[in-house]
């Protein structure tokens, strides 16, 4: 009976190996698995490393214009620097800078006592050969005076007269007067001041009307015509926009620069000021419904337009046909589609048919998903 016992404690024991040596085995098989599955996970995420990471935007069909930008200071249409025609102390000075003047007005008055006294002693002479002249002709009836004499004094009338009248103007030059209607802008003199014949004095500019010249390339000749609409933003008023003309387009091309001069005219509003340094976009033609991408998904690596699209996860460097560029905008022609996303951030690092990761897609795809009528539901 211990005999029996004995043997069947030893045969339990073995089967209790048995067990555990089989369990060790097939929990050996299982780690193998595991290990297959660790390699094939490593392959994966080393593909997803090699994408490219990318920011992209859509084509889209949006209104763009076709308008040449250039820069250029503003001028007065009409300036003046009043000048003084004669010598003299200035006794006054009636306007001061700011000052709106018309024209024809006073603007400086100088010492006339000299001017005065050549007009008086002009007007003395022309008398006396007024009367020198009418005694001849009656003489010359009686024979007492030859023709030849009469004619002499006739001629030396004339010239009196006309000596007499420069002495006038001469004496009409001491009140200096504003050619032009505007503003003084600067002046040059003081009362008591001698002023020298053609020295500059006053600084008129009439600001009613301002214009900008821009010196065009040629090849824009056929696109720019009189009466276009201008629009305008200085410097000195930042947010602020004006609007304007085109006032005249030369027809001749500078041989040496290969430009044209364009005029642009604006009314003078308050704020407008000569001087000013302007930026200034003419629109010449409009399209209502272009397809549309941002300027930054261009590619500058030739003469070709082209762009990276994403297509299947790729980037493919798509040849592109180019219409009217637009404030950051560029049409599209021909080449793409409305809905394509092209790339416009990471273009330096493709190739064709890089794999690329598009940042931010997963986000914005999520934020979709949130306002559809599924979601919305889920949410109530």
């Amino acid at each position: 009976m211990s005999r029996f016992l004995s043997l069947h404690g030893r045969t339990g024991r073995c089967a209790a190996a048995l067990l555990i040596s089989t369990t060790l085995l097939l929990g050996g098989c299982k780690p193998g698995a595991d290990e297959a599955q660790a390699k094939a996970k490593p392959g994966a995420e080393q593909k997803a490393a090699d994408a490219v990471p990318v920011e992209v935007a859509t084509a889209v069909h949006r209104a763009i214009a076709a308008s040449y930008a250039g820069t250029a200071a503003l001028e007065a249409r009409a300036e003046s620097q009043v000048v003084a025609k004669t010598s003299g102390i200035a006794l006054a000075v009636l306007v001061e800078e700011g000052q709106h003047v018309n024209a024809g007005q006073a603007l400086v008055r100088l010492d006339p006592d000299r001017a005065r006294l050549s007009v008086a002693q002009g007007e003395a002479q022309m008398r006396k050969l007024e009367n020198s002249y009418h005694r001849a002709q009656k003489l010359v009836q009686q024979q007492l005076v030859s023709a030849a004499d009469v004619d002499q004094l006739r001629y030396d009338l004339e010239n009196a007269r006309a000596q007499y009248r420069m002495a006038a103007l001469e004496l009409s030059y001491t009140t200096v007067v504003a050619p032009i209607s505007g503003i003084v802008a600067s002046r040059d003199i003081k009362p008591g001041n001698f002023v020298q014949i053609n020295s500059p004095i006053i600084r008129i500019v009439d600001n009613s009307r301002l214009e900008a010249t821009l010196n065009v390339p040629e090849r824009e000749i056929a696109k720019l015509k009189p009466g276009q609409a201008v629009t305008l933003s200085v410097d000195a008023l930042p947010g602020r926009q004006f609007t304007g003309t085109v006032d005249r387009v030369s027809p001749v091309v500078d041989t040496g620069t290969g430009t044209f001069r364009v005029v642009t005219s604006y009314s003078g509003e308050a704020d407008l000021q000569p001087g000013m340094f302007g930026r200034i976009n003419i629109n010449y033609d409009q399209r209502a419904d272009a397809l549309v991408v941002p300027r930054s998904a261009l590619l500058e690596d030739g003469n070709e337009q082209a762009a990276y699209v994403v297509r299947d996860g790729k980037a493919m460097r798509t040849p592109l046909k180019l219409g009217y560029d637009d404030a950051g905008w560029v049409e599209v022609r021909e080449g793409l589609k409305a809905g394509d996303e092209v790339v416009i951030a990471g273009k330096a690092a493709l190739r064709e048919g890089s794999a690329v990761q598009v940042i931010g897609k997963e986000n914005k795809d999520v934020a979709a998903a949130a306002k559809t009528p599924a979601a919305e539901a889920n949410k109530q």
